[in-house]
């Protein structure tokens, strides 16, 4: 009976030792974790953007006179040929030789446009017959597994943006055209000679040098107007591209023909853009919290089939992914697991039930994973937003 009691004396003390040992040492910490993966790595740059048209024309008054209404609205269609105004020329007054001298050379300034414009046409035509030949070449190849698929997208997004390039350069030169004749019916409107049968007193019609849209009517009233005077805003909708400010020291990072990845536009699907220029000039902007910065323009070709972008419009707001660097094969991890040590970067790596601190060389890091060349390898699981309660060989619980 003694040798009972003192077991069960025993059994109670060692309990009670357990216990005070167990209420006095610390308890785990509680830690969110992610894994190191070895996959693909992209780096970009996401800003807000907003969409403009490539070619913007402005119909202006050839000569002076009384303009009629112009019946056209913004949105209308408008076809090549298409009539814009019509004016009623007043009488052409006597010419001094300053004032020829400026109209003869408002026409040999619009030949010249007219020449450089066709010569524009001509290098787009070069390079889009080019970028198709290189298509087929590169369809050839992928057929026979000589190159990876993304050769193959590469190829069909730069024919695309060259077919694009020679509609613009086309819709260059046939408004160079149109500025030529206006120029010389202004000349022979002021000369007091008209050719064929514009006879004096007869009404002036002027049509539309281009094919697409009414984006503006600045002068939408019948009145006197001047020569020079802007009447209508024309423009191809199907010919937009993007216009985005980034950073100075973001657009460095930019690579030429970037591809670039277009969201938050209305669509149900993102779209497929390339930076065509970054802009040699920056300008000083506030940011919302009221600091300068310096913004560059950079902009973007859309490359996506019009059809799934065709409701866009001019100055329609957007928002754009613009790839600065991407690996496939590369050790990644959340940029939320690293932390400084001194002048390195670290982070905890879960061993067992505790947290071990390793140095980590980060190769590249963008806004959510970071690329590591050494301290971790695919697989390890490490501790993401540690906070202080974290040191080396700290217990842990995985939440």
């Amino acid at each position: 009976m003694k040798w009972f009691k003192r077991i069960v004396l025993l059994l109670v003390a060692l309990a009670v030792l357990a216990g005070l040992v167990l209420a006095f040492q610390p308890h785990p910490v509680g830690v969110d974790t992610a894994l190191v993966t070895k996959g693909r790595y992209q780096q970009s740059i996401e800003e807000d953007g907003k969409t403009r048209v490539k070619e913007r024309y402005t119909v202006s008054s050839p000569l002076s006179g009384t303009l009629e209404r112009i019946a056209l609205h913004a949105g209308d269609a408008i076809d090549d040929g298409t009539l814009l105004a019509t004016i009623q020329p007043v009488e052409p007054p006597l010419l001094d030789a300053r004032s020829r001298r400026e109209l003869s050379a408002r026409l040999a300034a619009a030949q010249a446009s007219r020449l450089r414009a066709d010569t524009n046409v001509d290098a787009a035509r070069v390079a889009a017959d080019y970028a198709k030949r290189e298509l087929s070449r590169t369809r050839a190849l992928a057929k026979s597994d000589a190159i990876p698929e993304s050769e193959l997208d590469r190829a069909e997004l730069e024919q695309r943006a060259r077919e694009k390039e020679l509609e613009a350069a086309r819709f260059g030169a046939r408004v160079a055209r149109h500025e030529v004749e206006m120029a010389r019916a202004a000349l022979v409107q002021a000369s007091g000679t008209r050719p064929g049968h514009h006879a004096s007193g007869e009404k002036w019609q002027i049509r539309s040098p281009v094919r697409g849209v009414v984006l503006r009517v600045l002068q939408q009233s019948a009145g006197v107007v001047n020569a020079g005077t802007p009447l209508l805003e024309l423009a191809d909708p199907a010919a937009l591209e993007v216009v985005v400010d980034v950073l100075s020291t973001d657009a460095v990072t930019i690579p030429p023909g970037a591809p670039v990845r277009i969201e938050r536009w209305g669509g149900t699907r993102p779209l497929v853009g390339r930076v065509r220029l970054i802009e040699p000039s920056a300008t000083t902007k506030l940011s919302a919290l009221g600091v300068e910065e310096q913004r560059v323009n950079t902009i973007i070709d859309l490359l996506s089939p019009h059809d799934q972008w065709k409701a866009l419009g001019d100055g329609f707001r957007v928002e754009v992914q613009i790839t600065t660097f991407e690996k496939d094969g590369v050790v990644k991890l959340p940029v939320s697991a690293l932390f400084r040590d001194g002048s390195d970067w670290a982070a905890y790596v879960v061993d067992g039930e505790h947290a071990r601190r390793k140095k980590i060389r980060v190769s590249r890091r963008s806004g959510t994973e970071a690329m590591v060349s050494s301290g971790v390898k695919p697989g390890d699981r490490v501790i993401v937003y540690p906070g202080d309660a974290v040191t080396d060989g700290t217990r842990i619980s995985l939440r």
